[in-house]
């Protein structure tokens, strides 16, 4: 099930470039069918929508059941146990206590010449989530994209979710958005959902930025309305990088490798480690303990496309590959793991040590576990409150200050050969 290959030979060299080709977005025929979606919804509002949801997930849906209602929410919390209340609660107070630690506050300056500068920052006004709940029921996504719109101090907070057949959303993903205070919730999904946020509908009303996960479909409309609207990020297939020495546990390793690889057959799962010999440990945990597991297809189909451990020198080549590859998540199984922290250039996030697995971090400690994929961690961050704020610049000039430096501005202006901007400067010393 996992390919074990040599580092810095052929066969690891069209590996890697087959994981780093996975965070290219390119498919035609999904793209023309986004864009007609697109400009359904925006020609036709509701009605269009209605029609793909009936098409795609309910096939007796109308318009006038496309917003859930407060009854509807009541219901769901009696179908689901208190259990998953709490877990629920014991997430959500997690995330909120690290989300909270982001918050910015708005400065200003005053320099010895009068002159005043800063920053306003305020919360966006509105913001729309697409959560996927119907191969997968991700709870988790759902607080994980809210909750910090929350702390930021966003206003209006709209959440689409396809319905089943029955026309009715999962209870456990309406109770989910109930417990993170969301009462705005649609029954639609996929590119007809970020229409309807992006333009607007006589149901749903505009957003101001899109946020949340999604197939090829929900990227590529996401990337088709950024600039009408903003958006957080193109996710891609998820993935998982694990550097283990000898120490590490094999057992371990793989529930971790395989933890990714269940998502769908185009999640990543790598495993970097000098020793050969715990490469073919790993492998054989995978086998025994994937046979158990319900979503056995997935994983052999992920396994198959990008499932490999790297042989390597030592844990320096390891984490240089690492960074070369710049996964979602990486583990680190190594003897003396915080040494190596440092070294670590380009990850989504990075989990510390044998009791710090990547379910964790999906789910319960903290930080936000949506996370830049497809080698984007090169330039690219988690999903934080900094993506729900937007700043302000400030600028004030007393007329000695702006005087200094008229020569300065009016000798730059004309560089450029905007006349106007060096005249707007001079007009208000003519006087003097």
């Amino acid at each position: 099930m996992l390919r074990i290959v040599q580092a810095r030979t052929a066969e690891a060299d069209d590996l890697l470039s087959k994981l780093k080709a996975r965070g290219k977005l390119t498919d035609e025929s999904i793209l023309k069918v986004v864009r007609r979606t697109l400009s359904d919804v925006q020609t036709e509002g509701d009605k269009a929508v209605v029609r793909y949801v009936r098409k795609l997930d309910a096939p007796r849906m109308s318009v006038k059941e496309l917003r859930v209602s407060r009854e509807e929410i009541g219901e769901a919390y009696l179908e689901v146990p208190s259990e998953f209340i709490d877990a629920i609660t014991h997430a959500r107070t997690n995330i909120e206590k690290f989300h909270q630690k982001q918050l910015r506050t708005s400065w200003m300056s005053t320099e010895a010449n009068g002159v005043l500068l800063g920053h306003l920052i305020r919360p966006l006004r509105r913001v729309g989530v697409c959560v996927p709940a119907i191969s997968q029921l991700l709870v988790s996504s759902l607080l994980m994209n809210v909750i910090p719109a929350t702390v930021a101090g966003v206003e209006e907070i709209a959440v689409c979710i396809p319905p089943m057949r029955s026309r009715d959303i999962n209870a456990y993903m309406l109770v989910t958005a109930s417990e993170c205070g969301i009462q705005e919730i649609y029954k639609c999904g996929g590119a007809a959902a970020v229409a309807a946020m992006a333009y607007g509908t006589d149901t749903v009303a505009p957003v101001d930025k899109i946020v949340g996960p999604g197939n090829l479909y929900v990227q590529f409309a996401k990337k088709e309305v950024y600039g009408h609207v903003d958006i957080d990020k193109l996710a891609g297939p998820s993935e998982i990088l694990v550097i283990a020495d000898g120490t590490a546990d094999p057992d371990y390793v793989a529930a971790d490798l395989i933890s990714q690889a269940e998502h769908r057959g185009d999640s990543a799962a790598i495993l970097v480690t000098p020793s050969l010999g715990f490469a073919e440990q790993v492998k054989a945990a995978i086998e025994v303990q994937g046979e158990s597991l319900p979503r056995r297809e997935e994983l052999a189909e992920a396994f198959e496309n990008y499932g490999a451990a790297f042989i390597v020198d030592d844990i320096a080549e390891a984490v240089a590959l690492a960074n070369e590859i710049a996964p979602e998540h990486l583990e680190l199984h190594v003897e003396a793991p915080f040494e190596w922290v440092g070294d670590v250039q380009n990850a989504g996030a990075i989990l510390i040590g044998p009791y710090s697995p990547e379910a964790v971090g999906d789910y319960i400690a903290g930080p936000n576990h949506v996370l830049p994929t497809g080698t984007a961690a090169r330039y690219a961050s988690p999903l934080s409150v900094d993506d729900f704020l937007k700043k302000t610049s400030l600028i004030s000039y007393t007329k000695s200050a702006l005087k200094a430096v008229t020569p300065a501005v009016v000798r730059l202006a004309e560089v450029e050969g905007l006349e106007g901007h060096a005249a707007a400067m001079k007009i208000r010393f003519e006087e003097d």
